[in-house]
């Protein structure tokens, strides 16, 4: 399917779900920062300090969830050698960086009342700062070489690297003795984290994926353009 890739096609498929993605993102979103604000119970330890939790948490979920899918995508690039996948890496990158930076932006909001500090060089802040790093540099390389011949290789290299900072982001409170607390929303075990946090939580995060979709859509739209402007009907 994708050495099919046909750019007019995606363009036109991709106008039509944008805007009924928009409508349901709004409607998450609003039902998600009224469960947040208002309906969620304070905590008894950070009182409603606790709130950031509902946009920290999800943007790092989102941002890490979106580099882990770019690796993966280099590496199929590299195994296939099919630009489609470096094409939905790209589109996907500005996104993830996004989440990022509100990841480590609320987090120190976060720290400042719970721990004192703005910021502590601790290894899942740390290791955040650096998947920042990652994305930076990936989003660069394409704009710096653009008109080298290895552009794809090089950025599928950054990602490659880049994602064994994932699971050491994913693994670091139980690795290392870290300010973080042990996960509390778990896969394969009972979540520790109330129902009434739980929610609003699983609200947020599927409010910020589709707010994700809606920029890859519209990342990707442009590539497409710029495609089409090339002369280019398939890759």
């Amino acid at each position: 399917m994708l050495k099919n890739f046909n750019p007019n096609k995606a363009f036109f498929l991709t106008t039509k779900i944008l805007k009924t993605l928009f409508f349901i993102f709004i409607i998450i979103l609003i039902i998600g920062l009224t469960e947040s604000l208002w309906i969620s119970p304070e905590d008894y330890k950070q009182s409603h300090s606790v709130r950031i939790m509902y946009v920290h948490v999800p943007s790092a979920w989102i941002s890490l969830g979106i580099f882990a899918f770019i690796g993966i995508l280099s590496l199929f690039n590299f195994i296939f050698k099919n630009k489609n996948f470096s094409l939905i890496a790209k589109s996907l990158s500005t996104s993830g960086f996004v989440f990022c930076i509100i990841a480590l932006v609320t987090g120190s909001i976060w720290g400042y009342p719970t721990w004192g500090t703005w910021w502590v060089w601790d290894a899942r802040i740390t290791s955040m700062l650096l998947l920042s790093i990652f994305y930076l540099m990936y989003i660069l390389s394409w704009k710096v070489f653009e008109k080298n011949i290895n552009q794809e290789k090089i950025s599928s290299i950054i990602a490659i690297i880049g994602m064994i900072n994932v699971p050491i982001i994913k693994f670091s409170v139980d690795w290392w003795n870290t300010l973080h607390q042990n996960a509390t929303v778990k896969i394969f075990s009972k979540s520790s984290i109330h129902p009434s946090m739980m929610l609003p939580l699983l609200i947020m995060t599927v409010a910020f994926a589709l707010f994700s979709l809606i920029i890859f859509i519209m990342e990707y739209r442009a590539e497409v353009v710029k495609l089409k402007n090339k002369g280019l009907d398939r890759l």
